[in-house]
C-alpha cells in the first residue's frame, strides 16, 4: 500500500493539531498555573508523532517524540512552566511545523534537528533515548492448522485510518501468515473506510503475544482473537466492517476540485444569460421553449450555490495563526498585549480567505507597533499596562467586515498631515485629515512615520499593502482613529468573488456592472435638492449629503455617444460610513455575473475591478465601488 496518497491529508491533519499546539502554548503562558494546556499539548504532539510514524517520517516522529518526553515530565510533575521552557516549547513547535511541510515535500534527508534534540533533552534532564534504530522482523512463527480469526478496530478519532489499519496487517504478517482480510486492503483507501476490519492469522504466538504485537503500533481501539476453529467466511460482514459500511457525514476535498467546478460553473452562468435571451426571443413562438429555459435556470442556480456553499470557510481557519503572530511581535518589542478574536464562525469564500491573510498580518503588525503604547508609557496615560487589541468578523447583509481594533495611542494626525505636506503628498493649505484623506495618505507606497526601519516596520509597506490586496479582492478599507483612544481599521469584503449579483448600467453606448453588494438604493437626479460637496456636485439624501460621480464625465463618453436622457437615474453606493451617487444613462437589468480578472491598460482610470461577459457574448467591464465612493 503506497503511503504517499495520505501525504496531503497527513499536512492538513498536522497543521491543525500543531496549530492548537500553539493555542494552548499561548494559553498556558497567560495562565501558568494551570494543568489543562499541558496535557492538551502533550495529546497533540503525541498524534501528530503517530501519523508521522504512520507516514515513515522518522526524522519527524523522532522530533516529536523528544517534545513529548519533555512535556510528559512537565504534565506528570504539575509544575509551573519557567519562560526559558515555554519559548523551548514554542520553537519546538515551530520546528516540528517546518518539519511536517519539508518532510510532505519528500525532503526530509535536508532535516537537521540536533540543536533542538539536545535544547529538548537537558531540558527533560532525561537521558537520550537510543537512536531508532530499525528493528529486525521477528521470524514468522510456523503455521499452525487452521487460522485464527483476529478482529481490529482503530480508534474513532484517529487519524489515517487506513494507513494505520495497513501497518496492523504488516505487523500481523511478521507473526505468521495472514488469510481472507476483509474488507480487502484496497477499501482501507475508501473515504467510507469506518477503521474496523479483520482477517484470518495462521501463527503458533499466543493470543496475548498477537494482541500486544498489533496494539503496538498504535490507535488501536480493539483486537479480539477467536479460536482455531473460527473462521472468516468469503463475503461475510466482518465485525461490521464492509467496505460500504460506516459512511461519514464529512469528506476531504482537494480545493482544486472545488475551483474547477466553480470555474464550470461559471461558464454555465454564461450560457444561462445567454439560453435566456434567446428564449426571450422564441417565447412567443414556442412556449416549451421558454419552460425549458426557466427550468435549466432554476437548476443551474441550485446547483451553483451549492458549489458557493461547498467552498465557503470559517475565518478561523485563517484567524487561529494570528495569536502567536501577535504574542511574538509584542515580545519582540517589549510590548504587553491582550489579543482577542471574535466572530470565528463567519465564513468566507476559500479563496478570498487564502488571499485575506497577508492584509492581516500587515495590520495586526502595525496595531502592536504603531497603535499599541509601551507598558510604562501606559502607566503614564493612567491606561491598563496591558494593550489589547480585537480582531472580530460580522456578516453584513451580502458582505463580510472584519476589524482589527486597539486601544492604543490612536494616531497622530498633525503629524501625518506635517509629513504628508513635506512630501507634497496634500497641498500646503489642507489644514486637516478627515479619515477617508488619513487612510489614503497611509496607504501611499513608501509612505511611513516610522522613525526608523525595524524587523517590524518603517518601510511604508503595510496599509499599501493591504488596500492593493483588499482592492484586488472586490473589497474596501475604512479607518476610524480617536487621540489617546485606539484605531480601528475596517476590511469590507464580498462573501464570494467568482460569482457576483450585479446592477447593469448603461452609458453612452457601452454597459457596466455593479456589484449589488454595495448598492443601497437609487433616485433619480433632479428629484432631490442638489448641493455642494467639497467642490463637488452632491445630493441630500435622507438629512445627508451624498457626493455624485457623473460616469459620462468621468469615463469622457461624450464624444460619439448619443446625448443623455432627460431622466438619469442615481445609484446610491454605501461602504461603511462612505456614501456615493454614481449618475448614469440607465439601468437595465439585475443579473448574476461571472468575474473574470481584469489587467487595465495603462492609463486607465482606477474604477474598474474586473470583466465579464453578458448574455449576448459582448463583454462588459466591472465597476469597482471602493475607487467611486
Amino acid at each position: 500500500m503506497d503511503l504517499s496518497q495520505y501525504a496531503e491529508l497527513f499536512l492538513a491533519e498536522s497543521r491543525e493539531h500543531l496549530s492548537a499546539c500553539n493555542q494552548l502554548l499561548l494559553e498556558w503562558e497567560r495562565h501558568p498555573a494551570s494543568p489543562e494546556p499541558v496535557g492538551g499539548i502533550f495529546r497533540a504532539v503525541h498524534t501528530v508523532k503517530g501519523m508521522a510514524a504512520t507516514m515513515g517520517y522518522g526524522r519527524v516522529a523522532d522530533l516529536a517524540h523528544r517534545m513529548e518526553n519533555l512535556l510528559d515530565q512537565l504534565r506528570r510533575g504539575g509544575q509551573k512552566p519557567s519562560d526559558e521552557i515555554l519559548q523551548l516549547l514554542f520553537r519546538a513547535t515551530d520546528a516540528l511545523e517546518k518539519a511536517v511541510g519539508v518532510a510532505v515535500a519528500g525532503r526530509e534527508r535536508e532535516l537537521d534537528f540536533g540543536t533542538m534534540l539536545a535544547d529538548l533533552e537537558r531540558a527533560s534532564a532525561a537521558p537520550a533515548p537510543p537512536a531508532a534504530a530499525a528493528a529486525a522482523p521477528p521470524a514468522p512463527a510456523a503455521p499452525v492448522g487452521s487460522g485464527r480469526l483476529v478482529q481490529v478496530t482503530i480508534r474513532p478519532e484517529a487519524p489515517l485510518k487506513g494507513g494505520r489499519a495497513m501497518l496492523v496487517v504488516r505487523k500481523a504478517q511478521t507473526l505468521g501468515t495472514l488469510h481472507r482480510i476483509q474488507p480487502s486492503p484496497a477499501a482501507f483507501e475508501s473515504d467510507d473506510f469506518d477503521g474496523r476490519f479483520a482477517f484470518e492469522l495462521d501463527s503458533a504466538a499466543t493470543p496475548g503475544d498477537i494482541e500486544a504485537a498489533l496494539r503496538s503500533v498504535g490507535d488501536v481501539e480493539r483486537v479480539t482473537i477467536g479460536g482455531d476453529d473460527e473462521h472468516v467466511t468469503p463475503g461475510e460482514s466482518v465485525a461490521g466492517a464492509t467496505a460500504g459500511g460506516g459512511r461519514g457525514r464529512h469528506i476531504r476535498v482537494d480545493l482544486r476540485r472545488l475551483d474547477t467546478l466553480m470555474d464550470l460553473i461559471g461558464e454555465l452562468v454564461t450560457e444561462r444569460g445567454r439560453l435566456n435571451e434567446v428564449a426571450s426571443r422564441w417565447a412567443t413562438r414556442d412556449p416549451e421553449i421558454d419552460e425549458v429555459a426557466i427550468q435549466i435556470s432554476r437548476l443551474s442556480a441550485d446547483l451553483q450555490n451549492e458549489i458557493i456553499q461547498a467552498r465557503m470557510t470559517p475565518v478561523w481557519q485563517v484567524f487561529d495563526r494570528f495569536p502567536r503572530l501577535v504574542r511574538d511581535v509584542a515580545r519582540q518589542l517589549g510590548k504587553q498585549v491582550a489579543f482577542r478574536v471574535e466572530g470565528k464562525e463567519i465564513e468566507l469564500d476559500r479563496e478570498i480567505l487564502d488571499e485575506l491573510g497577508d492584509p492581516l498580518v500587515h495590520l495586526l503588525r502595525n496595531a502592536v507597533d504603531h497603535g499599541i503604547e509601551p507598558p510604562a508609557e501606559r502607566k503614564r496615560r493612567k491606561k491598563n499596562p496591558e494593550g489589547e487589541i480585537v480582531l472580530a468578523a460580522v456578516r453584513e447583509r451580502s458582505s463580510v467586515a472584519i476589524s482589527i481594533t486597539d486601544n492604543g495611542r490612536g494616531i497622530d494626525r498633525a503629524k501625518i498631515l506635517a509629513k504628508a505636506k513635506r512630501e507634497a503628498v496634500v497641498g500646503p493649505h489642507v489644514e486637516t485629515l478627515s479619515d477617508d484623506q488619513l487612510l489614503r495618505v497611509l496607504a501611499r507606497p513608501g509612505f511611513s512615520t516610522a522613525n526608523e526601519v525595524t524587523s517590524v516596520s518603517g518601510r511604508g509597506v503595510g496599509i499599501d499593502v493591504a488596500m492593493t490586496r483588499i482592492r484586488a479582492l472586490g473589497g474596501s478599507i475604512e479607518i476610524r482613529t480617536e487621540p489617546g483612544t485606539g484605531t480601528a481599521f475596517i476590511l469590507r469584503l464580498p462573501v464570494t468573488l467568482a460569482i457576483v449579483r450585479a446592477l447593469i448600467a448603461a452609458v453612452g453606448h457601452e454597459r457596466y456592472a455593479l456589484p449589488l453588494t454595495y448598492v443601497a438604493e437609487t433616485v433619480e437626479y433632479g428629484t432631490t435638492p442638489l448641493t455642494t460637496m467639497e467642490g463637488r456636485e452632491a445630493i441630500v439624501l435622507h438629512d445627508r449629503v451624498v457626493p455624485l460621480v457623473d460616469l459620462r464625465k468621468l469615463l469622457e463618453t461624450n464624444g460619439g455617444a448619443p446625448p443623455p436622457p432627460p431622466r438619469r437615474p442615481v445609484i446610491v453606493l454605501e461602504m461603511g460610513e462612505r456614501r456615493a451617487g454614481i449618475v448614469v444613462d440607465g439601468m437595465l437589468s439585475q443579473q448574476e455575473i461571472v468575474v473574470k480578472g481584469f489587467d487595465a491598460p495603462q492609463g486607465t482610470l482606477p474604477v474598474f475591478s474586473g470583466a465579464t461577459i453578458m448574455g449576448d457574448g459582448v463583454p462588459a467591464l466591472i465597476l469597482d465601488a471602493a475607487g467611486l465612493v
